[in-house]
């Protein structure tokens, strides 16, 4: 994916040069099944040929458990976060409560950028489609903790709200 120079820049400075500097200048969700080999590789590829710090995921983390503080600094440290949304990201869990901390860790930088990627804005917003399935399996697996399900469904409604790119439409 070609990025305009203009938009590296935006990366790269700060308006308040003052303020400490974030570790990573973007962060990278997605679901490895669906884009890590595609989509995600060349992303990052681009990302890391412009000199823009990117976080893509640490191999060190493990697949299953419960995402630990270390992702969280990362995100809380990322100027700005890109969320690819894909046919199967919403069956993770995983990627779920990372969509939930970078929402609340960015909603104050207004710094989120939603790709979606293979789906259709409108199923996303809506949860209809895959992600209405992956929600019938969500409210199975976590029926004794729905709060936990219905903030997923909002953080995937707020994401959905914002302006992004369509991978039709590019």
């Amino acid at each position: 994916m070609a990025l305009s120079t203009q938009r590296d820049s935006a990366f790269l400075t700060s308006p308040d040069q003052s303020a400490p500097q974030p570790n990573h200048d973007v962060f990278l969700s997605f679901r490895g099944e669906d884009t890590r080999n595609s989509f995600v590789s060349h992303l990052y590829h681009e990302l890391q040929l412009r000199g823009i710090k990117t976080f893509k995921d640490d191999p060190k983390l493990e697949r299953g458990t419960a995402i630990s503080s270390g992702l969280f600094n990362a995100i809380d440290e990322s100027r700005l976060a890109i969320i690819v949304l894909s046919p199967n990201y919403t069956s993770s869990s995983w990627c779920l409560d990372e969509l939930t901390e970078i929402l609340q860790c960015m909603k104050s930088k207004s710094t989120v950028l939603p790709v979606f990627y293979h789906v259709d804005p409108s199923d996303v917003r809506k949860q209809t489609g895959s992600f209405a399935c992956a929600f019938t399996e969500h409210e199975k697996r976590f029926r004794e903790d729905m709060e936990k399900v219905k903030s997923w469904r909002a953080a995937l409604t707020e994401v959905a709200n914002l302006s992004g790119f369509d991978s039709k439409n590019e």
